[in-house]
């Protein structure tokens, strides 16, 4: 399965989540992560999507979300050419000898632990999806009760924001 990250600059209003979300479900693509928040300038959010797309084009997409009147731009994210950062909580089972060696993955990963209690303890991690993941398989192994994870953020590198940088979209390329 091919991943691609979308970095889409939008309008702060009502419905606006909802119309792209169910622009990606209408075309048959899973959002495996979204994450969705206020930018640097008042009225916008940025959204954060990791699509998955098989072997469908995502270039469809990306042109018909160009096309929805409140979405400002949209930034297809290289992972070369990205920041991607990711927050997660796992509220693991910790009885005993279990404590002393989750505090030492925790520290390894250089997580936190910020709750603890008879029975758990949980875990806050933040940095690049990928360690993320390896933190929850390691935490498997001493039952993960509940797990909330944001979804990944990214940020294209570099010196210029998305309202600078040129739209990766077909149809922008095309018109160069």
């Amino acid at each position: 399965m091919s991943s691609h990250t979308l970095s889409v600059l939008v309008e702060d209003r009502p419905g606006v989540l909802a119309r792209v979300a169910n622009l990606f479900a209408a075309r048959g693509f899973n959002i495996s992560s979204l994450a969705v928040g206020p930018t640097e300038e008042a009225g916008l959010s940025r959204m954060t999507v990791v699509v998955d797309v098989g072997h469908k084009p995502l270039e469809q997409v990306v042109k018909q979300l160009n096309k929805l009147i409140n979405v400002i731009k949209v930034l297809e994210l290289d992972a070369n050419e990205a920041v991607e950062r990711e927050l997660a909580l796992f509220k693991v089972r910790a009885h005993g000898d279990s404590r002393p060696r989750l505090m030492e993955i925790a520290e390894v990963f250089r997580a936190q632990v910020v709750d603890v209690t008879h029975g758990t303890m949980t875990v806050q991690s933040a940095g690049d999806p990928a360690k993320i993941e390896a933190l929850r398989e390691l935490l498997e192994d001493f039952g993960i009760v509940e797990m909330a994870r944001t979804g990944r953020l990214a940020l294209a590198r570099g010196e210029r924001g998305i309202r600078e940088r040129v739209s990766r979209s077909p149809r922008r390329e095309a018109a160069s």
